[in-house]
């Protein structure tokens, strides 16, 4: 991967909960379900208490919270520890699901506090029953376009993202071969202990020694 490609995964990961879309775009369910979290993170990071000093926690739940209700973190936790989530217990992948969860969500939160004015273009969407994908491209200030596809599907009673590919680069597949690295040549619960510490370090705004997993 090239290097600043993994910081673009979760950058652009972020950047789906607050940018505006273009107008014009035809718009499916799909896009209409990621707009109304765009709408309510705009709602977040704009609203001038949320950005007091003293509300930086109440603002960063809330935005958490989005994050939590557009993301099927489920769904990608499967799919990132891909054959090494059955030979887990119950116990174990619903503890994974919340580490990995924890750390989408606290990555994402970090990096909307960023947000700068970028711009995103909606490119279409495309749907196969309970399966869809929203295409897109974001636009820097300095005018690069970078296309960004949300993998979409429907769970419940309305449309989730499990994965998302920059430039031809999937978040999900990313993970997955980081977590299979270090299960293979360690152990699971290595792989946990650093996920742990990840966490942690994430939240503190610090950098972890040792080998640390990328975004």
């Amino acid at each position: 991967m090239k290097p600043g490609c993994r910081a673009c995964l979760v950058l652009a990961s972020a950047l789906a909960l607050v940018l505006l879309p273009g107008r014009g775009a035809t718009a499916g369910p799909p896009t209409v379900q990621l707009r109304e979290s765009i709408d309510r993170a705009l709602q977040a990071l704009a609203d001038p208490d949320l950005r007091k000093g003293i509300r930086t926690r109440e603002r960063r739940a809330a935005l958490r919270g989005i994050a939590n209700e557009a993301f099927d973190f489920e769904e990608m936790t499967k799919r990132a520890l891909a054959r090494h989530w059955h030979g887990r217990t119950p116990a174990e992948q619903k503890e994974f699901v919340q580490l990995f969860a924890d750390l989408m969500e606290r990555s994402y939160v970090s990096t909307l506090e960023l947000y700068a004015g970028e711009k995103i273009r909606y490119a279409g969407e495309s749907v196969e029953g309970e399966q869809a994908t929203v295409r897109t491209k974001i636009v820097t200030k300095q005018g690069t376009e970078i296309p960004v596809d949300y993998r979409m599907h429907w769970r419940g009673d309305r449309w989730l993202v499990y994965d998302v590919v920059i430039e031809g680069i999937s978040l999900v597949a990313n993970y997955r071969s980081q977590f299979n690295a270090i299960i293979q040549t360690s152990t699971y619960q290595e792989l946990v202990a650093r996920m742990k510490t990840k966490v942690v370090s994430v939240a503190e705004g610090t950098k972890e020694k040792g080998a640390a997993l990328k975004p």
